[in-house]
């Protein structure tokens, strides 16, 4: 999780949300993708730190399915994210801090729960939830100023 949330302070510097994301291969252990947000800097609405981790970690491997893949998020993914997580096959998703509002993992819609999701990864949440709460927190302080 600590090369997630390098990531989401790369975004923060760049004045995205402070999202990070990465991808490990589990049989060798090596971190194929990782990303921060990248939505403002690219003018992309998709360019969330889990999509963009998994499609560098389908070229890193050479094919859509990561199944013997984990994925770090420091924040509870949307449901734009999840499909994508569900669709690419990760094994395991850990994640650091809950999001009420735009998480559809164990909040909103719990996408993973639904009859129509074809695969579920198993799920962790709260890994790290304060630091990445944290930095999301002194980022949305710092923009109401």
């Amino acid at each position: 999780m600590s090369h997630a949330l390098d990531a989401a302070g790369g975004a923060l510097n760049r004045d995205e949300v402070p999202v990070g994301a990465v991808i490990v291969h589990v049989p060798t252990g090596r971190i194929i993708a990782r990303s921060g947000n990248m939505t403002l800097s690219r003018n992309d609405p998709t360019g969330h730190a889990e999509l963009l981790a998994l499609r560098q970690a389908g070229m890193a491997m050479g094919t859509p399915r990561l199944t013997n893949c984990d994925m770090y998020v420091t924040l509870e993914p949307c449901a734009m994210c999840a499909g994508a997580i569900s669709h690419a096959r990760i094994r395991r998703l850990y994640y650091g801090a809950s999001d009420t509002k735009g998480g559809a993992v164990e909040n909103g819609v719990r996408f993973f729960q639904q009859p129509t999701c074809h695969h579920a990864p198993e799920v962790y949440p709260g890994i790290d939830a304060e630091r990445a709460a944290d930095l999301l927190r002194r980022f949305f302080q710092k923009k109401r100023v």
